[in-house]
Order: C-alpha cells, then structure tokens, then sequence
C-alpha cells in the first residue's frame, strides 16, 4: 500500500489495533515511518481490505537481517479465518526475498490468543522480554 487513498483505506482495520490512533495522527506518524522503511501489506477478500501487516526490514546483531513486524491485525469481522496467517506467509516470503534470516515481533503481555497462534501454528519461538520507558 503505498497511496494516500491506500492508507486511509487501511485506518479503519488499524485503529482496530492501534485504538489510540485518530486518523490525523495515523497519517502523521505513518510519514516518518515510511521515511524509515515501513511498509504495510494488505489482505483483501471479495475487493475488502480484511487484514494488514505493517513490517520494515532492519538489521541488528542478534537477529541479523530480519523483518520486524509491527502490525498484524484482521478486522474483527473476519477473524479465525486464516487471513492473518496468509498474510504473514506473504510476509515470511517477502522478508526471505530481501535477505531476512529472521521475522520478530512483539506482541502486548495480555494478547494470550495472539500468542498461542504465534508459538503453535507459526511456529514462532518466544525467547526475549521487551522493555520501555516513558520519557
């Protein structure tokens, strides 16, 4: 998704994650964002936008070259309906494509269902705490 069209399309299944978003500042940070190499990919069923992911590619020393994967959300209408696992195997493959070793995530404390389907049908491994601060 790279249109201005694009992005507004995708702010009604983001805001389903990112609820603190309001679509100005969506539009605001998602410029700075670009400019640091996010992308966002879109799953679409019957012309509807049902699933994104919002994913950079980024090196470091412990995961090499990796995708790191900031948003995955489906819309609630179509949850548990394998879009998100599509997509993310779109994501894996891209990532591969472009060098990537690795896919990382992280994903909030409470997000249990989030997790099982990471660990069990991804097969993801849960091997690192992420910390912040507000400053």
């Amino acid at each position: 998704m790279t249109e201005k069209n694009e992005w507004l399309e995708a702010f009604p299944v983001m805001s389903q994650l990112r609820t603190d978003l309001t679509e100005e500042t969506y539009l605001e940070l998602l410029k700075e964002m670009r400019e640091d190499g996010y992308r966002l990919f879109g799953c679409y069923h019957d012309r509807q936008l049902v699933s994104l992911a919002g994913v950079s590619l980024k090196t470091n020393f412990y995961s090499k070259r990796h995708v790191f994967i900031y948003d995955l959300v489906t819309d609630a209408a179509h949850r548990s309906s394998g879009y998100g696992e599509k997509l993310l195997d779109f994501i894996h493959q891209w990532a591969k494509r472009n060098g990537a070793v690795y896919a990382a995530l992280e994903s909030g404390i409470q997000r249990n269902a989030a997790h099982r389907f990471y660990e069990e049908r991804l097969d993801y491994d849960k091997w690192c705490y992420s910390f912040r601060k507000l400053l």
